[in-house]
């Protein structure tokens, strides 16, 4: 799955096949990670995409602990961990770098971004030698703003461009309308040397133009356009027809 732009500062991701212990164990039996050679990087924006169950976060979160960050979420300097559940396959993943070493870095993560959230408060009571950590993140705690509110205060005020980020579901608590503003803040970070790697379900953070969107199914992972992902598919074919759809669905129901 090659193609001709090297990533910016993460170039590939290439499954060691000949260290796997067992394909019929997890994560190894996922047929996306069975059928995982390599994978190249756009140097602006990779999605990674596919149904639930495929292994997106499984494989998000490999390349993020290879990278060095916490399997949590948030910078390599956290270190906070709510319950190991991890898998091993980081272990088994070679990650090729550019030459071009980032200034900055995220991993965020909506299914434990309530944790982070926690222990940013934590740290800061605890205090220590340099400033508050939530002045990066706008100056007001997490938890004392909406779902989505805390959310786009990362991507705001803690993403600081020249950085590689790594994004697992960050529309889960976005609505369409934020979700188009998150498109505009990636294409601001791209502007400033930025690097992205989004697991998505969103067609509309798909979108981004000259992006690369790897696939994960049950045959493997292809390279596939925006317009042929069952996600913009599906949308698309609710939108235009939503009576007879509905129709469908609750004649199936009955």
């Amino acid at each position: 799955m090659r193609q001709n732009q090297q990533g910016l500062y993460l170039r590939s991701v290439k499954l060691l096949r000949e260290s796997v212990p067992s394909f019929d164990a997890y994560p190894f039996h996922l047929n996306a990670i069975q059928n995982l050679d390599e994978l190249e990087f756009h140097p602006k924006v990779t999605y990674i995409v596919g149904e639930n169950g495929m292994g997106k976060s499984t494989l998000m979160e490999a390349i993020a602990i290879g990278l060095g960050f916490n399997p949590e979420g948030g910078t390599i300097n956290f270190n906070f961990s709510t319950e190991a559940t991890h898998s091993e396959l980081h272990q088994h993943l070679r990650l090729a770098r550019s030459v071009h070493k980032p200034r900055d870095g995220f991993f965020f993560r909506a299914e434990s971004y309530y944790n982070l959230a926690t222990n940013i408060d934590q740290m800061d009571r605890e205090g220590g030698r340099g400033g508050r950590i939530i002045d990066s993140y706008g100056g007001k705690s997490l938890h004392q703003q909406s779902h989505g509110e805390s959310f786009f205060a990362t991507f705001l005020h803690r993403f600081r461009g020249n950085g590689l980020y790594m994004m697992d579901e960050p529309e889960a608590a976005l609505s369409p309308f934020r979700q188009m503003a998150m498109l505009s803040r990636i294409h601001q970070l791209v502007g400033q040397r930025s690097q992205f790697i989004i697991a998505t379900h969103s067609p509309i953070l798909m979108a981004y133009p000259d992006a690369v969107i790897y696939n994960l199914t049950s045959d493997g992972i292809e390279r596939t356009p925006l317009e042929e992902t069952d996600h913009f598919l599906l949308m698309k074919q609710f939108v235009n027809n939503r009576e007879r759809m509905l129709h469908e669905l609750f004649q199936e129901e009955d």
